[in-house]
């Protein structure tokens, strides 16, 4: 996260108004929920690892083992074992 001078950004009125709640300290202002994007979206991070994980319940309800999946995808037994009992959601 990058820190940016108000006093660069904002209008003097904004910052006169914001120094009546806070004065000298860093705030983090969070984006508007209709910017926010869940991780990976944009990357497509998070397609790759739905994708590997629906690969893994597959393998699983097909007989794989839960030790034999955590060695061929290199993840710990634990992770398996949340990839493959979680509910829909």
């Amino acid at each position: 996260m990058k820190y940016v001078n108000a006093s660069n950004i904002l209008p003097e009125n904004l910052i006169r108004e914001i120094q009546k709640y806070v004065q000298g300290e860093t705030i983090y202002i969070p984006k508007s929920v209709t910017t926010f994007r869940k991780w990976g979206t944009i990357s497509g991070g998070r397609k790759l690892l739905d994708q590997r994980n629906s690969n893994i319940k597959s393998a699983f309800m097909s007989g794989t083992s839960i030790q034999d999946l955590a060695d061929e995808y290199f993840l710990s037994i634990e992770s398996i074992k949340k990839i493959v009992y979680k509910k829909h959601g």
